[in-house]
């Protein structure tokens, strides 16, 4: 592509920063390039038409020139600004940790579409009163590490690959075990409908995602798997977390 040339690609403002007296620079998860780096020049001039199109959780598309080693926003057509999300602190909060985690995980020029469509359905998932913010923050660590190759195997046993009597998930050992195998395994026994939960975030469509609820018991089990997992096989400090108030509960 020669230098000039103009892009359109579609996709979610992850972070922004200001640059200078008026411009921005933003990381945007696309669906045509994966994570990239765009500068928005005059986006904080008053009257900008790219003020608000450069603010995080903008959904929409994007218009842009590449540079040499990054791009340039000329125009946008937002779709969604998940305004509501923004008017519940603890839903912000959430839709900021799930920016950050998304740009953590991906990287330029890679095949970002699963989690681009994750990262909207989830945030639109925020947006529900139907849905608790525990239950969004589990479905959405949980399919994003599958999603980046490091999640669990809860389909078969792993040391016999059998499917039947799974009883025993092991953080350490990254999946789960039969009854007749977990001798010795380090690891906690869980509830089918645990197990029924977790293989149901890993392998539907993104798009029928959150068409499902559980009960206490089963969402707190799950909340405390997930986070054990997470904190085995992501070595990472979120900074959103510091103001990220859901560990376990319902909408406030």
């Amino acid at each position: 592509m020669t230098m000039g040339q103009p892009v359109k690609v579609m996709g979610i403002v992850l972070s922004a920063m200001a640059i200078g007296d008026y411009d921005k620079r933003i990381t945007i998860l696309t669906r045509e390039r994966g994570k990239i780096t765009a500068f928005a020049r005059g986006a904080r001039r008053p009257g900008s038409q790219l003020m608000a199109a450069t603010d995080p959780f903008s959904f929409g598309e994007f218009e842009l020139f590449e540079g040499r080693s990054s791009y340039n926003v000329t125009r946008a057509s937002i779709q969604n600004y998940f305004r509501e999300l923004v008017e519940d602190l603890e839903a912000m909060n959430l839709g900021f940790y799930f920016m950050e985690f998304a740009d953590y995980l991906c990287q330029e020029n890679s095949d970002e579409r699963e989690m681009l469509k994750l990262l909207y359905q989830s945030m639109r998932a925020l947006e529900s009163p139907r849905f608790e913010r525990a239950l969004v923050r589990a479905v959405f660590e949980l399919r994003a590490m599958a999603i980046n190759g490091e999640g669990p195997n809860v389909f078969s046993c792993m040391k016999c690959s059998g499917k039947e009597n799974l009883t025993l998930f092991s953080v350490r050992r990254g999946g789960i075990f039969c009854s007749s195998c977990e001798a010795d395994v380090p690891g906690r026994r869980i509830l089918d409908s645990t197990r029924y939960a977790m293989q149901f975030i890993i392998s539907t469509p993104v798009e029928r995602l959150y068409t499902f609820s559980l009960t206490e018991q089963v969402l707190h089990e799950l909340t405390v798997l997930v986070k054990e997992y997470m904190n085995c096989y992501l070595h990472h400090e979120f900074k959103s977390l510091s103001v990220c108030l859901t560990d376990v509960g319902k909408n406030g």
